[in-house]
């Protein structure tokens, strides 16, 4: 017994912190439950045109218009007679997609800046601190809102007007992390040694930024994803008939279709709420794992 209490903390202290967050994180129900629907969400969106081969410019059958679910359309059909199923499947490519390229853009910019400012400080900082929080004076539906209906509504312009409204996010993530770790005793030595800045931030800061920027950008896909549909609904997203979520929420709530063919909004909203579900318990997944408080 004796032998066994001694070599086990040994053992658990020699675990690399990649490893001892994956074992953290298998541990973590909501992080694998999470895990298993974005993998099926992505799947779905990845094999959509394989086994359900779509072109939205001549779906319509008005001979099968509203038909509820049954054998013939899992999801039933709309008023244009188009298959809810298929289109929701093909929507999900555009959703994450969207989602997805948002996040990354916003990752980029926000975190560059965050870090720029909270290790060079004096002017530059207070300038990035500035448009910051001209960014965060706005809810981020309503400025999304504002960009996409000053540049026009397109997909690609909501893609980009939901990577500002996220910004701000990552440049004060960044930025604080940086702030805390510039005065630590291997940053200083760094200096001292004579690496330039270029090295420093991309060698010893950004490494202590990733795992919260990491846990950030997991849960601002679900939000990128809610934010799309909510400029498609109003329009200013994804425009018929490309097969977008909010675009067919919009599509059934204009036409007056909610109490008569509750299917063709119900179907669409399931898919926003488990993708925001999916990438929101993985977020909390990832944040117990990668926890520095834990990894020690």
């Amino acid at each position: 017994m004796a032998s066994v209490a001694t070599t086990t903390p040994q053992h658990r202290s020699n675990e690399t912190p990649t490893r001892l967050a994956i074992r953290r994180f298998s541990k973590s129900t909501s992080g694998k439950i999470g895990l298993t629907l974005a993998i099926l969400l992505i799947l779905v969106a990845l094999l959509a045109p394989v086994f359900r081969p779509y072109n939205p410019a001549t779906d319509r059958s008005l001979t099968s218009r509203l038909k509820p679910p049954s054998t013939e359309y899992v999801f039933g059909t709309d008023n244009l007679g188009r298959d809810v199923f298929t289109r929701v499947i093909h929507g999900s490519r555009i959703s994450l997609q969207v989602g997805l390229l948002a996040v990354a853009i916003s990752l980029l910019v926000g975190t560059t800046l965050g870090l720029v400012a909270g290790y060079f400080r004096g002017n530059l900082e207070v300038v990035i601190g500035w448009m910051t929080d001209i960014l965060l004076a706005f809810p981020s539906t309503l400025l999304a809102i504002a960009i996409v209906a000053v540049v026009g509504p397109s997909l690609t312009n909501a893609m980009i007007a939901v990577s500002v409204t996220q910004i701000p996010v990552y440049i004060r993530l960044a930025r604080s992390v940086v702030l805390s770790a510039r005065e630590l005793d291997y940053v200083q030595a760094a200096n001292a040694l004579g690496a330039s800045n270029q090295r420093i931030l991309l060698r010893h800061l950004l490494p202590n930024a990733l795992p919260p920027i990491i846990v950030q950008a997991t849960l601002s896909i679900g939000t990128a994803t809610l934010e799309t549909a909510a400029l498609g609904f109003l329009g200013l997203g994804a425009q018929p008939p490309a097969p977008e979520w909010g675009t067919m929420l919009s599509d059934a709530f204009r036409g007056g279709y909610a109490l008569n063919s509750p299917w063709t909004m119900i179907f669409p909203g399931l898919f926003i709420m488990f993708t925001v579900l999916a990438f929101n318990l993985l977020g909390d997944g990832l944040r117990d794992a990668l926890d520095p408080r834990a990894l020690r």
